[in-house]
């Protein structure tokens, strides 16, 4: 039926010759209003229509091959579709009324479909990736003090960090050469040169300059400096963990130092994020959300992932997934076994004045409908299942989520076709998913 007062003049809608019904339900804000065309083969997305319409549509005779919708006042042919949409199959009906409740429709030749650009989630999505990347190269280059351990550049601090570092180093770490001397640059990544704001003569902080420690012996050097920077009120909310220092993933760890030091040294660091999500039996998917902690030490009442942690030192990606699953989220190892690897985030996040530069390794683990996720660690408040256009208006127009769950978000619906480069922003959109590159 039509929402209070709608008149459907003038839209234009297409339909398909297969039996699949199609239900297309219209949020009635304003006019022009939003469509989302649910199919059982592929979730739509919002867009521009005339009018707020709630209809089901089945097999008209011989027109395009799905059941699909278009959006008439876009300047022609807009398609939301289902699968089998092509662009050289469809047809355009010019006017459309209601019968006694029933949509009838004129049907003209057959046109070439195309889907129209709009403004949707896009520029609320990029907003939200602008703030995991707030630290340039620029910054960099000016503002932080290179960590080199064994010869690699490994961490990037601030200057009262590095000074911190120094004073309480005991000689273990101490003021070195510019990297423009010699020093190797950060994964090859972030190597400063005569082009930077320092002229190549940024300095930086060095441990074992002559490479005559083993990572066993630089780990208990650097346990003892850390330790006395906890006592001294540097170093706060301590984990008891332990993160590996290192080139880049996969590479041998020069040393380990304790979690709640990462930051500060601005180490690379790396994690696990999974998203949990159902299928309905209508085809739309909802994600599991997680509301953190009030007491939580990091991000206390933010929303979260079903699943996420950081991986420590000595752990897998994947059985860093299953740890997890079992302690956040009472999800058994059997069924947490199943979550996928899709990929990796990062970025380069100014988190209270810290460089904190992040790989996060992404998994998708489809859960059954009557599967219900229990806290078991305190980490979490409670969890709830949000439909797809929810969390998108919550990204979009809030920061309510912590902030580098929204990147692994963003890639979810990404991949999942959820949106797609008829908006503008998009290319831009994946790109800046990756910025903190991925070793």
């Amino acid at each position: 039926g039509l929402s209070s007062g709608a008149q459907i003049d003038n839209i234009i809608y297409m339909f398909s010759t297969a039996t699949t019904t199609a239900t297309a339900t219209v949020t009635a804000r304003s006019i022009p209003t939003q469509l989302t065309l649910l199919s059982r083969h592929r979730q739509c997305y919002p867009r521009p229509i005339a009018v707020a319409v709630s209809m089901h549509a089945r097999h008209p005779p011989n027109h395009a091959r799905s059941a699909i919708v278009a959006a008439g006042d876009t300047g022609g042919g807009g398609v939301a579709g289902g699968k089998g949409a092509r662009a050289h199959a469809g047809v355009t009906a010019h006017y459309a009324q209601t019968v006694r409740g029933r949509l009838t429709m004129a049907a003209a030749a057959p046109s070439r479909l195309t889907t129209p650009a709009t403004v949707g989630h896009i520029p609320g999505f990029r907003r939200r990736v602008a703030e995991c990347n707030e630290i340039t190269p620029e910054d960099i280059a000016s503002g932080y003090v290179p960590l080199v351990v064994g010869g690699v550049a490994v961490g990037l601090m601030q200057q009262f960090f590095a000074e911190a570092l120094v004073a309480h180093g005991g000689g273990v770490f101490v003021p070195g050469r510019s990297l423009a001397e010699g020093g190797k640059a950060m994964g090859g990544e972030m190597e400063v040169d005569g082009s930077s704001p320092t002229g190549g003569g940024q300095v930086t902080v060095e441990m074992d300059a002559a490479c005559a420690m083993t990572p066993a012996q630089r780990t208990e050097a650097a346990a003892a400096v850390m330790g006395s920077l906890r006592a001294a009120g540097v170093v706060g909310g301590w984990r008891d963990e332990l993160f590996p220092v290192s080139a880049g993933f996969g590479q041998a760890p020069l040393m380990l130092v304790e979690r709640a030091a990462a930051s500060l040294l601005g180490i690379r660091a790396y994690g696990v994020h999974i998203n949990g999500y159902v299928t309905l039996p209508s085809g739309e998917i909802e994600l599991w959300v997680a509301k953190r902690s009030a007491t939580k030490q990091t991000f206390p009442g933010k929303l979260d992932h079903l699943v996420a942690g950081g991986l420590p030192a000595g752990v897998s990606p994947g059985e860093c997934v299953i740890k997890e699953c079992g302690e956040e989220a009472s999800i058994p190892p059997e069924l947490a076994a199943a979550a996928r690897p899709v990929g990796v985030v990062s970025y380069v996040q100014n988190y209270q004045g810290c460089c904190k530069r992040d790989v996060l390794f992404c998994y998708d683990l489809e859960l059954p409908v009557d599967f219900i996720p229990q806290p078991d660690d305190g980490e979490v408040e409670s969890f709830e299942r949000y439909p797809i256009k929810r969390v998108m208006e919550v990204i979009a127009d809030t920061t309510l989520f912590k902030a580098n769950c929204t990147l692994v978000i963003v890639d979810f619906f990404v991949r999942h076709g959820m949106i797609g480069p008829e908006e503008p922003g998009y290319t831009e959109l994946v790109a800046s998913l990756r910025t903190g590159g991925g070793n």
